[in-house]
Formats: C-alpha cells, sequence, structure tokens
C-alpha cells in the first residue's frame, strides 16, 4: 500500500507535468488528482492533512518531518525544490519516494523530479548555475567534512589559490 505522503507526491507530481505553465495548485485540486489517480483505493482521510501540514516543508512537524511540498500561498502547493524554505525540525526530512514504494508505473517521477523539476527552482540562473547555493541548500551538508579534512582544504586554499607566480603573466615579445 502506497503511503499517504507519497500519494500526495505523487498527485503534485502529475499536476506539475500536466500543467507545465501552471506554478502551483490548491490543496483541493491535488487531493483530487490523487483520488482520480485512484492508486490507493480512492479517498483517504489523510490526504487533506498531508497536503495541508504534514507534507508542507515551512510547517513544524506534527508528526512528519517531509518536505515535499512547498507553500506558495494560503491553501496552494507546489513541488518542494532545493533551495526552498523549510521549517528548521524538517531538515533531513524525505523530499520524494523511493522509487520502489511507487507503483511501477509512476516510477519515472522520481526520475523526472531530481533531473529535470529540482533542478529549475523558478529561477533561471540558478537552473543554469549562474549563482550560488541558498544557505538552505548548504546546510545539508552540515557534518559531511570532518574538521580535520576542512583545515586542510583551508590551508591548501591559503598557500595555493592566492599566490601568484609572474613566470605565469609574462607577456610575449613583440616582433
Amino acid at each position: 500500500m502506497i503511503k499517504v505522503a507519497d500519494e500526495i507526491w505523487l498527485a503534485t507530481s502529475l499536476l506539475h507535468l500536466e500543467h507545465p505553465s501552471r506554478d502551483d495548485f490548491s490543496i483541493v485540486e491535488i487531493v483530487q488528482r490523487a483520488m482520480k489517480e485512484n492508486v490507493a483505493g480512492g479517498f483517504r482521510p489523510g490526504l487533506q492533512v498531508h497536503a495541508s501540514v504534514h507534507c508542507v516543508a515551512t510547517k513544524p512537524p506534527n508528526p512528519a518531518q517531509h518536505k515535499m511540498l512547498a507553500e506558495t500561498s494560503r491553501g496552494r502547493r507546489r513541488l518542494f525544490r532545493p533551495g526552498d524554505k523549510f521549517h528548521r525540525d524538517r531538515r533531513n526530512g524525505k523530499t520524494h519516494p523511493v522509487p520502489e514504494d511507487l507503483p511501477s508505473k509512476y516510477r519515472y517521477l522520481v526520475e523526472w523530479y531530481e533531473h529535470d523539476y529540482s533542478g529549475r527552482n523558478g529561477n533561471e540562473k540558478r537552473a543554469m548555475g549562474l549563482s550560488g547555493a541558498s544557505g538552505s541548500v548548504l546546510l545539508n551538508f552540515n557534518g559531511g567534512i570532518s574538521r580535520e579534512d576542512a583545515k586542510r582544504m583551508r590551508k591548501a586554499i591559503e598557500e595555493a589559490c592566492e599566490r601568484i607566480e609572474p613566470s605565469e603573466w609574462s607577456v610575449p615579445a613583440r616582433h
């Protein structure tokens, strides 16, 4: 049986694919799309609360820590993207289902999300890699590098990156 959070993510993903010009969807649209897909037998009482609270990145976890949806305005949602704001207690929250947790005919959605949707960030410059990562994205790497490795990296940068080698700047003689 598919988890309710995964069902909400799946419905929202399908809405994004079906309506690529739209930025977001109402909670009602998301729940109706989940019911239409009928992957879990139609309406389940948890659909509404998952689309409203449990999957929303900026809401305090209660109890789920998912950050599958971003609230764009009251009652409106879109899929979460790296760089979106999120509640500090959802830092390690799940942003999308594990493909094996979805019925096989929907597993392509995870690849679409990871390769196409997530990189767009709603900002073409960011999608093209022309701006740096936000602090919230960088926090995901907190603790990923040991203090010792960080010290060695800092030392290497200070020793090599700010040194100017005069021989590298020689100008060829004009004839």
